[in-house]
């Protein structure tokens, strides 16, 4: 188990060795000023995130989690150092050129599903797959694909979010997070607001997508969900204190050991 985060191990791959970093960071840095007062969320973290890895970030409450995903999907901007998406720098792009590359590069799900109620789920997606500059019968296709393989059928995906259980609505979320084949799948909490039952399933489907290639980063707080992961790194004070490397999670893994594995490694970062 590596627990250590070694800065210059990390600069020396990124630069050299490592053909599948799909993203990494050199020196990130946020901050902000609070009545004056200079609150450092993210401290020079050296980072490589890996394509085709279910990625997770824990920490505690405060750790900056949040804000280092927000920064490396574009959707925040960091106060100092370097952010390299699928061999793009985006570091200092503007607001405009980050929303093109966040439309075609990455996909998102939060806790609070954000689907537009004021049309249907499938065409929720649709939405997402023109946007990305998709053709209109070649994004249909894909919805179509896409919902059957979330186990939604025909009549459901005519319905509007609101009309859902939070199970569905969270798994046509994914579909239209997914139906432009981003780079990567970018998830906060994604199963914060939903039953267990729910919740399996929601996991269930991120396991699948990331069997099937997507690259995924997941911020969460629960345990269960983070032992979906093949790669955990803990955040303390803005900084990686350490990473825990599991198997790739298939049908039949030794789900109780993969906890023991992961309750330790959160017990030896103070969890």
């Amino acid at each position: 188990m590596n627990t250590k985060h070694d800065a210059d191990t990390v600069n020396r791959a990124t630069e050299n060795s490592r053909s599948n970093v799909l993203i990494y960071t050199e020196k990130l840095s946020k901050s902000f000023s609070v009545g004056g007062v200079q609150q450092h969320v993210l401290r020079n973290v050296d980072l490589e995130i890996y394509d085709g890895d279910f990625t997770v970030i824990m920490g505690p409450s405060g750790a900056g989690k949040s804000t280092l995903l927000y920064a490396l999907s574009g959707m925040d901007s960091a106060s100092l150092g370097r952010i390299v998406v699928d061999g793009t720098d985006i570091t200092d792009y503007s607001p405009d050129k980050l929303a093109r590359f966040r439309r075609t590069t990455c996909g998102f799900v939060f806790q609070k599903i954000e689907l537009l109620d004021g049309m249907s789920i499938h065409d929720n997606a649709m939405a997402m797959g023109l946007l990305a500059g998709g053709n209109r019968r070649e994004v249909a296709k894909r919805a179509d694909e896409l919902f059957d393989q979330v186990g939604i059928d025909a009549a459901t995906r005519g319905k509007a979010p609101g009309m859902l259980s939070g199970g569905e609505a969270q798994r046509a979320a994914i579909v239209r997070a997914t139906i432009h084949s981003p780079k990567v799948l970018f998830a906060d909490e994604p199963t914060g607001q939903l039953n267990s039952e729910y919740g399996t399933k929601v996991l269930d489907l991120m396991s699948a997508i990331n069997e099937r290639g997507q690259s995924i980063l997941m911020v969460t707080h629960d345990q269960r969900s983070a032992a979906r992961a093949n790669r955990i790194l803990y955040l303390r004070d803005g900084a990686i204190h350490g990473e825990l490397q599991l198997a790739r999670w298939h049908n039949g893994v030794d789900e109780t050991t993969r906890m023991d594995q992961l309750a330790t490694f959160l017990a030896e970062m103070g969890w």
